[in-house]
């Protein structure tokens, strides 16, 4: 049986993210990710945009910026070590850390009309940040044409360069993304170490990998005797 924790990003704006939003939402993933009863977590934004980003003017305004970008670390580095199985609904507009996020989770689906990806660049300035989980999630080629031009992507061309795996209409969204998760959970204990594990080898090199995944193969098997 499948149960499936929903949990909205939810800021001033376009859900922009600052300190006590990052760590509130922190906070739910991993309050989900703790309980064994879940099965997969859905990630949406409040309203009609998934997410605007660092709220930039809160910093221009005086806030800390160093608080901003530890935050949205902080919170970019839970996504591989879940356990859970976590998508995104993109209901809106995903750009800048928003689309980091986007890109950290395990599936996504967007809406046709969804914005994805940083536009820092038009602006001046380089999303440090925001740029390593797109170019993990897609490939440097890809990210560099979306980080390097500040244009986004639209959703069809997310799909097309693996940021999102579907593009479906606003009301199928979130039952398209449960779908996947639905998917997901069939593989029950099995997703909790394979998850870490999928996220852990794409780290390491060709010949580590295959070393770490044979050590990982052989204690699966030690585990269940």
């Amino acid at each position: 049986m499948t149960r499936i924790a929903r949990i909205e990003i939810s800021g001033t704006g376009p859900n922009l993210l600052d300190p006590d939003v990052m760590g509130a939402l922190e906070r739910s993933i991993l309050d989900a990710d703790a309980d064994p009863e879940i099965t997969g977590v859905l990630l949406t934004g409040a309203g009609d945009s998934f997410c605007g980003g660092l709220d930039v003017a809160a910093i221009r305004a005086g806030a800390d910026p160093v608080a901003f970008a530890s935050a949205l670390v902080n919170l970019l580095r839970i996504f591989p070590t879940l356990r859970t199985p976590i998508a995104a609904a993109v209901n809106g507009d995903a750009v800048a850390s928003g689309a980091s996020i986007v890109a950290v989770c395990d599936y996504a689906v967007a809406t046709p009309s969804a914005r994805l990806g940083t536009f820092e660049v038009s602006v001046g300035v380089w999303p440090m940040i925001a740029q390593v989980p797109l170019v993990h999630r897609i490939g440097p080629r890809f990210a560099m044409e979306n980080i390097g031009s500040g244009e986004p992507f639209t959703a069809e061309r997310a799909r097309e360069v693996g940021l999102v795996n579907a593009v479906r209409e606003p009301a199928a969204v979130e039952s398209a993304v449960e779908s996947w998760l639905e998917a997901a959970s069939r593989g029950g204990a099995a997703v909790a170490a394979g998850r870490r594990a999928f996220y852990e080898l794409g780290e390491l090199g060709y010949d580590d990998a295959l070393q770490s995944s044979l050590e990982r193969f052989a204690a699966m098997f030690r585990d269940k005797a």
